[in-house]
């Protein structure tokens, strides 16, 4: 049992989920004779500190046994163990035994001597339980510190008589023998697993105290009743539904009765689903099937209820509409603060207003360079135009004929009407009298 403290002064291997939050309170708070003791598969136990040693959370010690002595990790000091001992309803007339030392190496070596023997005492003793047609499984063994005992736990679903069994474990193993009873949900911890939320199971990580489960528990919180899912891999319900039970039943306390029916002017409505943590209740216009559901917060149910009770019966279950479109409309500016898109919608507007800020403080340049890329759209049009010319005439003169295009028709008749105007005007003229 090699325990290791860390800073917060726990051992993580031990399971020492405990924190003694009176350890700070002056006035002797922290003064008592008695520590709480952790053993192997969640066996605890109080032992007096009759020599008032040093005893600190994750120390080994030595304690009393019957026989013998055994070997523990400390786990809780304090008032805190007095509190913990009224838990346990602890009857006052018990026995506590005492604390010896702290472990010792001999007691350490001791100790590992004895735990080495307890796989091979457990295959031994399924071996033989089998032989004797007992309906049960041995699921772990522990040695005493000392190793002159040995503690078998075992599971059943019925009554066993183990009387013959224990003979024979004594004479093979030559130790006293004690039979312990353990559930499904001590065997899963000790097997340890993952669970459905990916996390290691909580009662092989961190729990030592099983508390029953019932199926209230899922029902307050609104969760299907589907044993497939309710169950864990102990094929019990879950430990976890525990948890959050108490703050669902605190928040239901807050809402109105599911049995109350609301009561209007054109029919009558019944209760069909909660949701408890957003406080808005659902209600249908029959009994068993979802029909003309209305989902109205609890203010307003609470309205209708005290109307219905003073006589008055609304027209419409849900409030004014216009109100309601108000409430969903600043509801809506609220999340559209958050939205993705709002990084998008101003990069919008940023790239239009600095456009337009470049075309405004660019006038002159932006004019300059307008006409002269005006100006070589025009030249190069031009050039297009030629290139298609060109080509039309060239495709007119591979058709053959004397055929000619238009143009260079054009252009013969106003060279020949150029050479007439020319020899008009060379003639001399008639003088003028």
């Amino acid at each position: 049992m090699d325990c290791k403290k860390n800073d917060k002064g726990c051992c993580p291997r031990c399971k020492l989920q405990s924190f003694n939050w009176l350890n700070d309170v002056p006035g002797g708070m922290n003064d008592f004779d008695i520590v709480e003791v952790h053993f192997k598969n969640t066996r605890k136990g109080f032992y007096k500190n009759s020599q008032h040693l040093p005893l600190e959370v994750g120390d080994v010690v030595a304690v009393e046994a019957n026989p013998g002595h055994d070997i523990g990790t400390v786990a809780m000091t304090g008032k805190l163990v007095q509190l913990q001992m009224k838990r346990a309803n602890l009857r006052p007339d018990v026995e506590i035994l005492r604390v010896f030392r702290k472990a010792k190496p001999s007691d350490m070596e001791r100790y590992e001597e004895a735990k080495k023997k307890e796989v091979d005492t457990m295959i031994r003793s399924r071996q033989i339980a089998a032989s004797l047609n007992l309906n049960m499984k041995i699921g772990d063994v522990e040695y005493q510190g000392d190793g002159n005992k040995a503690i078998f736990y075992y599971i059943a679903d019925d009554r066993v008589d183990f009387r013959q069994l224990i003979k024979v474990l004594a004479e093979v193993f030559k130790v006293r023998i004690e039979m312990k009873q353990i559930g499904a949900r001590q065997e899963a911890g000790r097997i340890g697993g993952i669970g459905p939320c990916g996390r290691p199971l909580c009662c092989s990580s961190w729990m030592s105290n099983f508390v029953s489960v019932a199926t209230s528990a899922a029902r307050y919180q609104d969760i299907s009743l589907n044993p497939q899912k309710l169950a864990g891999q102990c094929a019990k319900l879950k430990c976890c539904l525990n948890f959050e039970v108490d703050t669902y039943v605190e928040a239901s306390k807050q809402l109105p009765p599911r049995d109350v029916r609301l009561e209007t002017k054109d029919s009558v409505y019944y209760h069909f689903k909660t949701d408890i943590f957003k406080r808005e209740i659902t209600y249908s216009t029959d009994k068993s099937v979802p029909a003309n559901l209305v989902t109205l917060p609890a203010e307003r149910v609470f309205e209708v209820i005290a109307l219905n009770k003073n006589g008055i019966k609304p027209e419409k279950l849900a409030p004014d509409s216009k109100q309601r479109q108000e409430e969903i409309k600043e509801f809506g500016d609220i999340i559209g603060q958050d939205s993705v898109t709002r990084f998008d919608k101003k990069k919008k507007k940023s790239r239009g207003s600095g456009n337009q800020r470049n075309r405004q403080g660019n006038n002159g340049n932006g004019e300059q360079r307008g006409n002269e890329n005006r100006q070589g759209n025009n030249r190069n049009g031009a050039g297009q135009k030629r290139q298609r010319g060109e080509g039309g005439n060239r495709q007119s003169r591979q058709g053959g004929g004397e055929r000619r295009s238009p143009r260079r028709n054009d252009s013969a008749n106003d060279v020949n009407g150029n050479k007439e105007n020319k020899e008009k005007n060379s003639e001399p003229k008639a003088p003028v009298e």
